[in-house]
């Protein structure tokens, strides 16, 4: 793998950090992913916004302009073989030459580049080929900032690890009063009644941009009624349907949850109808 290290493109061996960079002694960061598709981005503009809000929200200047990230994106899919790869960013505060909790004056934040393997390009989307997800629910422990998009994942780890352990593919969460906030690494929409629902964005949880994209998607369409709102796990566990999106899965349908079928445990009309305005509209962000 080739990887982008503070201005130089070199084999991922070769990359160094030191121990002393804030990123790893404190997750104290920023990062984002966008899929790719033969060199292809879907959302490269409005992950780049994402990240540049993040590092506006924690006090990192940011170190590079929008062509600069473009062209980085473009070089490291090129170098990595163009296939069907996540552009991975991250940006920490960077090296003091100590361990220090507040904050450093003008030292310059570490850029780091590289490629992960993602699944290939989506096929035509058809509810009767297409295999559902199983999940699990827990109360959500993490910290009160999921929506910045930090380097600092353990809560998301262990509640990642909760459903890894049961063999199952994700967990979803929510707060003390029952709400649906997200899942370990993707947001959560539920289908009622052939009617979308998803969580207002507040501090709780991530601003996806499979999220952003599935909705503009729906509402450009408007033929299927989308929510943003408070969504109870009463009405998640009664949905005709669940889905949850991240970039590597766009959108993916649920069909079992704590053990027990979503609606009749097939993957839904409703999520069929979507993903194929989603598909359609992807590489237009």
């Amino acid at each position: 793998m080739i990887v982008y290290l503070n201005g130089e493109y070199m084999p991922a061996e070769q990359a160094t950090i030191s121990p002393l960079d804030r990123g790893f002694l404190f997750g104290d960061g920023i990062y984002d992913v966008t899929p790719s598709y033969a060199g292809r981005m879907v959302g490269l503009q409005l992950h780049m916004e994402r990240m540049k809000n993040g590092l506006q929200s924690i006090g990192i200047d940011n170190p590079l302009s929008d062509n600069q990230w473009q062209d980085i994106a473009m070089n490291l899919s090129e170098k990595n073989g163009g296939q069907n790869l996540g552009i991975y960013f991250q940006v920490s505060r960077g090296n003091e030459g100590r361990r220090f909790h507040g904050f450093p004056a003008n030292t310059k934040p570490t850029v780091l580049g590289m490629v992960i393997e993602i699944a290939p390009h989506p096929e035509v989307p058809d509810r009767k080929t297409k295999s559902g997800l199983r999940v699990i629910s827990t109360e959500d422990l993490r910290w009160r900032h999921c929506d910045i998009k930090s380097t600092a994942l353990l809560g998301n780890v262990l509640h990642f690890q909760e459903s890894y352990e049961l063999q199952r593919d994700e967990t979803i969460m929510y707060n003390s009063y029952e709400e649906l906030t997200e899942a370990s690494c993707s947001n959560v929409f539920i289908v009622k009644d052939g009617v979308v629902a998803t969580p207002t964005l507040d501090h709780q949880l991530l601003p996806g941009i499979s999220r952003h994209m599935a909705i503009e998607s729906m509402r450009a369409d408007g033929t299927i009624e989308v929510q943003e709102r408070v969504v109870t796990m009463s009405e998640v566990r009664n949905a005709d349907e669940v889905w949850i999106t991240n970039s590597s899965k766009h959108i993916a349908p649920v069909v079992e949850l704590d053990g027990r079928p979503v609606g009749d445990g097939l993957v839904g009309p409703i999520w069929e109808k979507a993903m194929i305005l989603y598909e359609a509209a992807k590489y237009d962000f």
